[in-house]
């Protein structure tokens, strides 16, 4: 007698031990979509051992029992979501590839699960829908054992977003601030602070659009280390006195990195100054090069004519 419309039907017993080891992790592949726990078309046929297009011709075959609150088709960007999310299994993702899944997956919900045993009636069916009622059942006891953790946990949530909220607030007020602020004329570094002066000589160094103009009596290879983050292009003219540690060699191949550089010697500056595209100057308690190992000062020089007046006595210095 040929079976009738709403069965799909398997005698071979021997499968429903096959079907055992599928049936361990039945948790992995129920999913939340759309508030509800629900299962997907292709894991469901993969634990009744039958192809996805039979499965789904099955329930077809038997719509009426399968209302909308009891199975719906996924939009694209659900299904996307949980293949983003790398939750959904591996045999649908393979289906996939090989052609074989030309559209958007059904997700059953536990109504819809229960159904399924009025439609496929095999053994192996049997067996798997009682795992998959008890498994929903497992979760639903977990759940309500664990309601007041879950509560907590969100409240515990909600706590972390109001501190993240308060915290970017904050932030955005002393952003606010430095931004509304003009940069501090002077700056005081105490034996030690050896990176802090470093990091600020760089940042000076960088402010540079086209050239520096160094006076430091005492310049070495440390100072080159200083003047090599300088941005491209910017030329660099130091002016130190002869007996400078400064080789030619080391001049040499500063230029072969990180030109322009020129050494030029004098004995009129006792005190050391950095100056920025002929426009900015900044008073240096110490040589660059011992930045940070005793207690030393940066000012910006506020008048302008006073950054003249130093050009100008390196321009006689130069000429005599």
């Amino acid at each position: 007698m040929a079976a009738e419309n709403n069965e799909v039907i398997t005698k071979d017993r021997t499968n429903i031990a096959a079907a055992e080891p599928m049936l361990t992790d039945i948790r992995s592949l129920i999913y939340v979509v759309r508030g509800q726990q629900v299962m997907l078309d292709s894991d469901l046929a993969m634990l009744y051992q039958v192809e996805t297009r039979i499965f789904n011709q099955a329930v077809k075959r038997n719509i009426a029992r399968f209302p909308d609150n009891f199975r719906f088709q996924l939009s694209k960007e659900e299904y996307d979501f949980l293949r983003s999310q790398s939750v959904i299994s591996k045999p649908d993702d393979a289906q996939e590839k090989r052609g074989g899944r030309r559209y958007l997956p059904f997700a059953f919900t536990e109504q819809g699960i229960a159904m399924l045993s009025a439609v496929l009636r095999s053994d192996v069916a049997i067996q798997v829908s009682i795992n998959i009622m008890n498994t929903f059942v497992e979760l639903r006891k977990f759940v309500s054992n664990n309601a007041l953790l879950f509560e907590r946990i969100n409240e515990v949530e909600l706590k972390q977003l109001q501190y993240q909220r308060q915290t970017d607030e904050k932030f955005e007020k002393v952003f606010e601030y430095i931004s509304g602020h003009e940069e501090s004329t002077q700056k005081v570094f105490f034996e030690g602070q050896i990176y802090d002066a470093f990091e600020l000589l760089v940042d000076l160094i960088r402010k540079a659009d086209r050239e520096i103009t160094l006076i430091d009596g005492y310049v070495d290879v440390g100072t080159l280390n200083l003047l090599c983050k300088k941005n491209d292009s910017v030329s660099v003219v130091i002016y130190t006195h002869e007996k400078t540690k400064l080789s030619d060699a080391d001049v040499k191949k500063f230029n072969s990195q990180y030109p322009p550089l020129t050494v030029k010697y004098t004995k009129a500056f006792h005190d050391r100054f950095l100056i920025l595209d002929d426009t900015i100057a900044y008073h240096i308690g110490a040589s660059l090069k011992d930045a940070g190992t005793k207690c030393f000062a940066v000012n910006l020089l506020q008048d302008e004519s006073m950054v003249r007046d130093i050009l100008q006595r390196l321009e006689l210095e130069t000429e005599e």
